[in-house]
């Protein structure tokens, strides 16, 4: 063998392994576990923000509506329903809000107060849990899960259920059987690992009841505190 020969054979190698570079592992999504702190709902020059709630009507879209005028909104554009956190400050990711027992006040007013304060729409105060039986389909569920790649978050909150008028509304996505009915939309967001701010998104449509196919769109936003669960503070 020419004593060239290793020489050769070595830089042909590197000069192949150069056109083939070493594919990265992809990143896999995390669990973020603790509080998604809520920022309060705001309405300011025409454009919402923070955490609120708006009802698009039967066949309406996210961007077009048409939305239900909620007539208690504090919002100038009553198709926002501006949301302020609970005593938990916000959702748990890995844990549940159950709802108190009663649940409701003799008016049919909502009474759970962990995730959200009770806020006044169309003249009844509603509110949010999350329990292991879905109050309305009585179906078993997991835990909300949120899950960060990156800066993009996905998540399942299939047991997030609305409560209005003595009338239990899954508002969760997926729903409890683990599908996606009708305008129903999967848990999407941003997140800024080095701040821990956060916005998430989802829509959900309504099985059911004197709100039958209208849909829920959920922005969620504030600051994630890992690990840690309790009252807000």
């Amino acid at each position: 063998m020419n004593r060239r020969t290793p020489g050769l054979l070595a830089a042909a190698i590197l000069a192949i392994a150069a056109l083939f570079p070493a594919v990265a592992p992809a990143a896999t999504a995390k669990k973020l576990n603790g509080t998604f702190l809520f920022s309060p709902g705001k309405f300011k020059k025409g454009k919402a923000g923070g955490t609120y709630f708006r009802m698009i009507q039967p066949g309406g879209t996210v961007k077009r509506g048409p939305f239900f005028a909620n007539p208690n909104s504090r919002a100038k554009d009553k198709t926002y329903t501006l949301l302020k956190a609970g005593i938990d400050g916000g959702l748990w990711s890995g844990r549940f809000q159950d709802p108190p027992d009663p649940a409701f006040a003799p008016n049919g007013f909502a009474l759970a107060n962990r995730i959200m304060t009770p806020t006044l729409f169309a003249g009844i105060r509603f509110s949010l849990s999350t329990a292991a039986t879905d109050a309305q389909s009585g179906r078993k569920v997991g835990v909300p899960v949120i899950r960060a790649k990156g800066r993009k978050l996905t998540g399942d909150v299939r047991g997030f259920t609305a409560s209005w008028n003595s009338i239990w509304f899954n508002q969760g996505a997926p729903k409890p059987a683990g599908n996606l009915p009708g305008r129903t939309r999967k848990v999407s967001g941003t997140y800024d690992p080095r701040t821990r701010r956060y916005t998430i998104t989802w829509v959900s449509q309504i099985v059911g009841g004197p709100f039958n196919d209208f849909s829920g769109y959920w922005h969620l936003q504030g600051k994630f505190r890992p690990g840690k669960y309790g009252k807000a503070g």
